[in-house]
């Protein structure tokens, strides 16, 4: 490691780049999955024609009716290859309509799998467990799928309604693919750019000019003062000047409310985001613009917002 780093550096680049233990555990083991709220039941599996990755969709693909699914690709914690590791959050984005796709496998909780016999080591001794092409890659399913006469979602895909996201350091991964000209919208969760020189993890050597790739409304949700991230993701929300942005912050630490039920306060809160943004919904946009906002009036979240007409609620 670059001994010019600082020792707060050194350990963030720790907690970003460190395979996450969340979802690793006996603890997370024993939660169950959860179908999520939304009107359309999820379930999560893997998918032949997407090695590699866990995909979280409605149970029932039949019962969509006319609505057609927008696709929310999300890098894990750790950037981990555990698809699982947000399970509960993945679930809750589906059940509202939406592929969510996470790399890696199914490693903890219903459906486990034993990881294969390492090679290599992976993670900051190592090759990252998952890169962010991934993501991209998940993108070009989707739209393969759509178009996939037979298949499950064959015309079933909103192909403009793609938002990438991801959690600590899978969020720099979604920033990482942000530049694709498919994305519509972006939500960083627990996650930033470093401040002081280059983000160095997971095989990804990025700085914040990355940031003015962004082409698209973007949301980061960071967990308070305590989150290791917070001071980063509020130092890229400041820098973000040419496209709008808000910042959504809950007291809940690094952690966030991935393992509350039905992935807690940040799920619903993406979920009004993703439905405000993909799909033009104006109650959904009420969440977030206006002086009485749901953000602006709700005292568990701290809120900003910048760049957007405060009467554009996407109607």
């Amino acid at each position: 490691m670059n001994e010019r780093l600082s020792t707060p550096l050194v350990a963030l680049i720790a907690a970003f780049g460190a395979v996450s233990a969340l979802g690793q555990g006996p603890n997370r083991d024993d939660v169950p999955d959860t179908p999520g709220t939304g009107a359309f039941p999820a379930v999560k599996g893997i998918d032949s024609g997407l090695p590699g990755h866990v995909v979280y969709a409605p149970a029932d693909v039949s019962g969509l009716g006319q609505t057609r699914l927008g696709v929310y690709v999300f890098g894990n914690s750790g950037c981990s290859d555990d698809g699982a590791s947000s399970r509960l959050h993945l679930l809750e984005i589906a059940s509202h309509g939406y592929l969510a796709i996470a790399p890696g496998g199914v490693y903890n909780g219903p459906g486990r799998t034993e990881r294969p016999a390492p090679g290599a080591p992976r993670g900051p001794a190592g090759p990252p467990a998952t890169r962010a092409e991934q993501l991209t890659a998940a993108i070009d399913w989707a739209f393969a799928e759509n178009e996939r006469e037979g298949g499950p979602y064959f015309d079933r895909i909103d192909t403009a309604a793609i938002a990438v996201s991801g959690f600590s350091c899978g969020g720099v991964q979604a920033l990482a693919v942000a530049k694709d000209p498919r994305v519509r919208t972006a939500v960083i969760m627990n996650s930033g750019l470093f401040i002081d020189g280059p983000t160095e993890m997971a095989g990804m050597v990025l700085d914040k000019d990355l940031l003015d790739d962004l082409h698209f409304p973007t949301l980061y949700v960071l967990g308070g003062p305590s989150d290791i991230a917070h001071a980063n993701g509020m130092d890229d929300f400041r820098q973000i000047d040419h496209v709008p942005a808000a910042v959504a912050s809950i007291d809940r630490g690094h952690g966030g409310t991935y393992w509350d039920p039905n992935g807690g306060a940040a799920a619903r809160v993406v979920v009004d985001w993703l439905d405000w943004q993909l799909r033009e919904n104006a109650e959904a946009g009420r969440t977030f613009i206006g002086a009485d906002c749901g953000l602006c009036t709700d005292p568990v979240w701290t809120y900003e917002v910048k760049g957007f007409d405060p009467l554009d609620r996407r109607e």
